[in-house]
C-alpha cells in the first residue's frame, strides 16, 4: 500500500482505530516513532505523520509535514458503460482505476437490465483501495445517465465502441467512450453514433468488462 486514506488527512492530530489500526500497527507492525503517509483523496497533497502513541485499540499520529504530489494518467479517458452485472463491474473497476480511467458514466441502454442498481459506496471503497495501493492521488468519478440519448446530448463528442472499420488506435487522443452491455447496441443506438463508432482489430466478441479494460488499455497505457 503506497499511503493509506483518512477523510480528515491534514489536520494536526488523528487517532487510528478499527481497521486502520490493524492494518498499521498489527498488519504492517509500524511502532511509535515510525512516519506513514496519508492522503484524504479531496485534494492532491500528500502528507506526512509520525506515530507518537500507541493503546490496545488506537494510534495517535502527528502531522509532520506535507506536499503535493499528484500521480495521474497522462490523458483523462470518460468511459460510458452501458449498465452490466454490478459483479462484474465490481471486478474490473479497481484495474480501470489503475490504468488511470477518469471517469465512469452508467447508462441504462436498450438492452440492460432494469433491475441493475449500482452500489456506489461499496464502489467507492473498491476505487479506494485500489488508489491506496497503486499509489493514485485520486479515484474515478462515477456518474448516472438514464438512457444513452441522453448521454450523447451531454456528450457529443463521444465515440461507440462496436464492430467497425475504423480501428481505435494504441494512445489514442480520446476522451470519452461508451461501450455496451451484453447483447450489445440495438439498431437505434448505432444509429445515434452514425459516423462515430470505432471498433478493435479482431473478429472476437468481447464482453463488455473485457471490452472496458481493452479500452483503457490501448487509450492510457
Amino acid at each position: 500500500m503506497r499511503y493509506l486514506y483518512h477523510p480528515h488527512a491534514k489536520e494536526s492530530f488523528l487517532a487510528l482505530i478499527e481497521n486502520d489500526y490493524k492494518y498499521i500497527i498489527k498488519a504492517r507492525r509500524h511502532t511509535l516513532g515510525d512516519r506513514i503517509f496519508l492522503r484524504n483523496l479531496s485534494d492532491a497533497h500528500l502528507y506526512c505523520y509520525e506515530i507518537q502513541t500507541i493503546t490496545k485499540k488506537e494510534a495517535h499520529i502527528a502531522l509532520v509535514d506535507y506536499e503535493i504530489q499528484t500521480v495521474e494518467a497522462k490523458h483523462k479517458l470518460h468511459i460510458g458503460w452501458c449498465m452490466i452485472d454490478p459483479k462484474s463491474i465490481e471486478k474490473s473497476i479497481a484495474s480501470l482505476n489503475e490504468m488511470g480511467v477518469a471517469k465512469i458514466t452508467f447508462i441504462y441502454c436498450d438492452r440492460s437490465q432494469k433491475n441493475f442498481k449500482i452500489d456506489s459506496e461499496r464502489l467507492e471503497k473498491i476505487l479506494i483501495s485500489s488508489s491506496s495501493q497503486c499509489g493514485r492521488s485520486s479515484i474515478i468519478t462515477l456518474e448516472h445517465s438514464p438512457t444513452l440519448q441522453d448521454f450523447k446530448r451531454t456528450y457529443p463528442n463521444s465515440l461507440m465502441v462496436n464492430f467497425s472499420t475504423t480501428h481505435l488506435e494504441q494512445n489514442a487522443l480520446i476522451d470519452t467512450l461508451v461501450i455496451g452491455c451484453e447483447g450489445g447496441f440495438t439498431p437505434a443506438e448505432m444509429r445515434l453514433y452514425e459516423g462515430q463508432i470505432v471498433g478493435f482489430d479482431t473478429p472476437l466478441i468481447l464482453k463488455s468488462q473485457s471490452a472496458a479494460l481493452a479500452v483503457a488499455s490501448k487509450v492510457l497505457l
